[in-house]
C-alpha cells in the first residue's frame, strides 16, 4: 500500500515565514490541511505558532536566531513530526520576483536559483528571504523536489498598455517592465469570487499593499510594477513618488544610492508620515494628529487607485478587501469606502464591524466583500501540479 504523501508550503517574507503542510490524496487531486503557522523573525528571538487543521494551537515557542542559525531547519524539526506516517513529497515556495525568465511555477534547480538570486536588487526586502528556505532544504534534503511559485505569474498576460513603461522599446527588451506582485493572493481571491465575469478590484492591504483589476478571472491591471516599491503607500515603503524626487535626492542632496533605498523601503509610508509607527493598529489607536494623517493618506491613496483600477476594466461590480489590514481593520475599510460613495458604493456599518463576507448594503451599486486570503494553499496547489504531475 502506497504511503500517503504530504506537501509543505513556505511563504517567506522579509521578517516572517508563513508555512503550511497538506496531505495529498492518492490521485493527487485534493489537498487536506494538516497544520499551518507563522514564524516572526523580526526580533532577536523568532517566535512561532503552529495550529492544527481546526485552528487549535499545537505549539507556541521561540527559535533563537543569529548569523549562523537556520530557522528553516528549526521549523522542519517541529513540522515533520506532525506529518505522522505521511511521506514529504515536495516543498513549494512563494517567490516575489520572477524576472522575465519565468511566467509560471517551476521546479527549482541550481540554474533557476541563480537566476532568481540575480533579481534581488528588484526586491531587496523579499527575494533573499524567499530564497533562504530553498537553500536550507537543498542542503538538508537535496533529493526533495522544490517548486518556485511566483507572485508575478498572475499578471503575466497584462496588455502592452499596462505592461510597458513609457520608455524606449529597448528597455523592455532588457526586462524593464511592469510585472505586478501579490499574485498568489489575487489568484486565490479570483477563485473565490462567485461571479468570475464581474468587474472586480481586489485590495490586498498589509504591510505591503497593492491592488488588482480582474475581469473574467484574469489580471488586467495592478498598482505595483517593476518592483514591490511602486503603487500605493505601505507600512514603511513610499509607494509611487515623483521620479524627479530621486534625481533631486541623488544630485542636489548628494544622498548615496543606499540612502535612497533605505529611505524609500524602510523609512517612508505609514512610518514616515506619522513618525510614530508602521503598524496600522497603533496608528488607529493613537490620538496624535500625525497618526491620523498617515491613516487618511493611506486610505486616500487606496481609494484613488480603486478608481484607477476600475477604469482599466470599464467600471466596478465588486470590491474585495483582503490581507492583514484589509481583513482586520473595519476603520480602514470604512475610511476607504466613504471616499467612494460617489460610485454608488454603500457600506453596511454593522456587517463591516463584524465583519461578514458581504459588507455592503443591498442597495449598493458595488458589492463590497471581505475575503481572507490564503497564499499557502495556492503554493501547495501549484507545487502538487509541478512536482507530482497533478492537474487541478
Amino acid at each position: 500500500m502506497a504511503m500517503t504523501q504530504a506537501i509543505l508550503a513556505f511563504n517567506a517574507g522579509s521578517s516572517s515565514i508563513k508555512f503550511a503542510a497538506y496531505e495529498v490524496d492518492a490521485a493527487h487531486s485534493k489537498l487536506a490541511l494538516i497544520c499551518k503557522g507563522v514564524l516572526d523573525r523580526s526580533g532577536e528571538d523568532a517566535g512561532f505558532v503552529i495550529r492544527g487543521a481546526a485552528g487549535k494551537i499545537i505549539e507556541k515557542n521561540n527559535i533563537a536566531t543569529g548569523p549562523d542559525s537556520d530557522v528553516t531547519k528549526a521549523l522542519m524539526e517541529r513540522i515533520e513530526p506532525l506529518l505522522g506516517d505521511r511521506r514529504l513529497a515536495a516543498a513549494g515556495h512563494r517567490i516575489v520576483h520572477s524576472g522575465p525568465d519565468f511566467s509560471a511555477p517551476v521546479r527549482v534547480d541550481s540554474d533557476v536559483l541563480q537566476k532568481l538570486d540575480a533579481l534581488t536588487p528588484l526586491a531587496p526586502l523579499h527575494q533573499p528571504g524567499c530564497l533562504a528556505p530553498i537553500r536550507s532544504l537543498l542542503a538538508m534534503r537535496p533529493e526533495l523536489p522544490q517548486v518556485a511559485c511566483f507572485d508575478t505569474a498572475f499578471h503575466r498576460d497584462l496588455a502592452p498598455i499596462y505592461r510597458r513603461f513609457p520608455l524606449p522599446l529597448e528597455y523592455e527588451a532588457k526586462g524593464i517592465r511592469r510585472y505586478g506582485f501579490h499574485g498568489l493572493s489575487f489568484e486565490y481571491i479570483a477563485h473565490r469570487l462567485r461571479q468570475p465575469q464581474a468587474r472586480s478590484v481586489i485590495a490586498h492591504l498589509g504591510s505591503g499593499a497593492s491592488l488588482c483589476a480582474i475581469h473574467q478571472g484574469r489580471s488586467v491591471n495592478t498598482t505595483m510594477s517593476l518592483t514591490p516599491l511602486d503603487g500605493v503607500m505601505m507600512a514603511t515603503r513610499s509607494g509611487a513618488v515623483d521620479p524627479g524626487l530621486l534625481l533631486y535626492l541623488l544630485q542636489s542632496e548628494q544622498m548615496p544610492v543606499s540612502g535612497v533605498e533605505d529611505l524609500l523601503y524602510h523609512k517612508s509610508g505609514l512610518l514616515g508620515v506619522s513618525g510614530i509607527s508602521a503598524d496600522m493598529r497603533a496608528l488607529i489607536a493613537s490620538r496624535d494628529l500625525r497618526a491620523q494623517e498617515a491613516v487618511d493618506q493611506f486610505c486616500a491613496r487606496i481609494a484613488e487607485q480603486i478608481a484607477a483600477m476600475a477604469t482599466s476594466i470599464g467600471g466596478i461590480d465588486v470590491l474585495v478587501f483582503t490581507a492583514g489590514i484589509g481583513e482586520n481593520s473595519p476603520e480602514v475599510r470604512r475610511n476607504i469606502c466613504a471616499r467612494l460613495e460617489w460610485m454608488g458604493l454603500q457600506l453596511d456599518d454593522s456587517a463591516n464591524a463584524q465583519p461578514r463576507d458581504v459588507i455592503s448594503t443591498r442597495e449598493s451599486k458595488v458589492q463590497v466583500l471581505m475575503i481572507p486570503t490564503d497564499e499557502e494553499i495556492m503554493i501547495a496547489q501549484h507545487t502538487r501540479e509541478v512536482a507530482l504531475g497533478a492537474v487541478s
